[in-house]
């Protein structure tokens, strides 16, 4: 198995808008390239920020890099990416102001 932890560092203000964004597109797209979620968090940060991740599970590293092709190629999903960030300003906008850290990570296990 290959897990990965998705982890966002994001501005109070738009915890609400990407929990939505998450559940109403990131993770439909990525069960039906066969992606499971694991669970998905947030915790109080310092400064008023919050921390949102997710932890996926994949068959093996090479299903990962397969499932991740065929999400970037999936361009009905692309748009919708597309679509949230001009609603929100754009993507360097919510980047700039609202998003001020993104990790995505493999996770090794320790048993």
């Amino acid at each position: 198995m290959f897990y990965r932890k998705k982890q966002y560092l994001v501005k109070n203000e738009l915890v609400d808008v990407l929990n939505d964004h998450f559940t109403k597109t990131n993770l439909p797209n990525q069960l039906k390239h066969g992606t499971r979620l694991i669970g998905g968090w947030m915790k109080a940060d310092k400064n008023g920020t919050i921390e949102i991740f997710a932890i996926w599970e994949y068959d093996s590293y090479e299903d990962y890099v397969r499932i991740e092709t065929n999400i970037r190629a999936d361009q009905a999903h692309v748009a919708r990416i597309q679509k949230w960030y001009e609603q929100l300003g754009g993507r360097e906008h919510v980047l700039k102001e609202f998003i001020l850290e993104v990790n995505d990570e493999a996770l090794e296990s320790t048993v």
